[in-house]
């Protein structure tokens, strides 16, 4: 029986050349929004990544793109406090959207955030799908479900990007995966395929390269 929401295939030869075609050519950093009056033009194929503080997204778009320094990481949770867009090749654009979970940050800064991200999701036209990432050591959090439940109701689809799963314990990982797929199982935006990845070890990169390069 086909499971709900199955780990993706590894590309095909023709997939994966895409992929390694697109991120093989420049990749650069190309503004941080704090406001939506300063978003560029709607006139590339548009992906965003989208996790909560310390889910790994920095490192997740540093191996994408081959590019160590590309994505500030941080050790302090909520510190990218902008939308923060990157152009690859010609076609396209990475958005790298606020940490959210920020215990530490202020109620304000908080709401600010979370109202910029909100207009986002609901209005740019161009976003082809975003990526939530959530972390394979805790499965779905329930500030991991705010974010996917302001997709379904923004009518955004996203997919599940596992990270960091090579510090999951092989033993723990199915009941992981059976978590998460329950909870995906309640968000009609959710596209019905995992990927799996590590930073890290490069697992699964080659697999999201591809689902990015084959979106129209």
């Amino acid at each position: 029986m086909q499971l709900p929401f199955p780990l993706a295939e590894a590309p095909d030869q023709i997939t994966r050349e895409k992929g390694r075609l697109l991120f093989a050519g420049e990749t650069d950093f190309l503004k941080g929004v704090v406001a939506m009056n300063g978003l560029p033009e709607a006139d590339r194929i548009e992906v965003c990544f989208a996790g909560r503080s310390n889910v790994g997204k920095s490192s997740l778009i540093n191996a994408l793109t081959g590019r160590k320094g590309l994505a500030r990481a941080s050790n302090t949770p909520g510190r990218t406090q902008e939308i923060n867009f990157f152009t690859a090749g010609e076609e396209h654009y990475l958005v790298d959207l606020p940490g959210y979970g920020f215990a530490n940050a202020p109620l304000a800064v908080v709401e600010k955030w979370q109202r910029l991200l909100k207009q986002y999701l609901s209005g740019r036209q161009n976003l082809r799908r975003a990526f939530v990432l959530v972390d394979h050591r805790h499965g779905v959090k329930p500030v991991d479900e705010e974010i996917m439940s302001l997709l379904d109701s923004s009518a955004v689809t996203f997919q599940c990007v596992l990270t960091k799963e090579d510090k999951v314990k092989a033993k723990d990982r199915e009941r992981i995966l059976d978590q998460v797929r329950e909870r995906l199982a309640k968000h009609p935006a959710a596209f019905p395929e995992l990927i799996v990845t590590s930073s890290e070890k490069g697992d699964g990169i080659e697999t999201l390269r591809s689902t990015i390069a084959t979106l129209i």
